[in-house]
């Protein structure tokens, strides 16, 4: 007997991903943040907001995807950076 409800049955046969919490209020700070600055914002406004929004029992699993997050994009900076200087600067 399964313990998933028909609902959650429905999501997993029909591959449907639900946004995790971290997801989801990145997605509504980014939200609120288009509105109140229409003129441009800064992506570390947008954590900021977000992070903040997280209910304390999150933001420990939110801050490793923050900094793994980071982590993933600094190395692909750095192999980027490494290709550009092998082909001798050459775009």
């Amino acid at each position: 007997m399964s313990d998933l409800t028909r609902f959650e049955s429905l999501l997993r046969a029909s591959d449907v991903r639900l946004p995790s919490a971290w997801q989801a209020v990145w997605a509504e700070a980014e939200d609120i943040m288009r509105i109140e600055h229409p003129h441009g914002y800064d992506v570390l406004d947008v954590g900021r907001l977000a992070f903040d929004s997280l209910h304390d029992d999150l933001k420990p699993e939110a801050l490793d995807a923050l900094i793994y997050g980071w982590w993933e994009a600094e190395q692909d900076r750095k192999a980027r950076a490494a290709r550009f200087e092998e082909l001798g600067g050459a775009l």
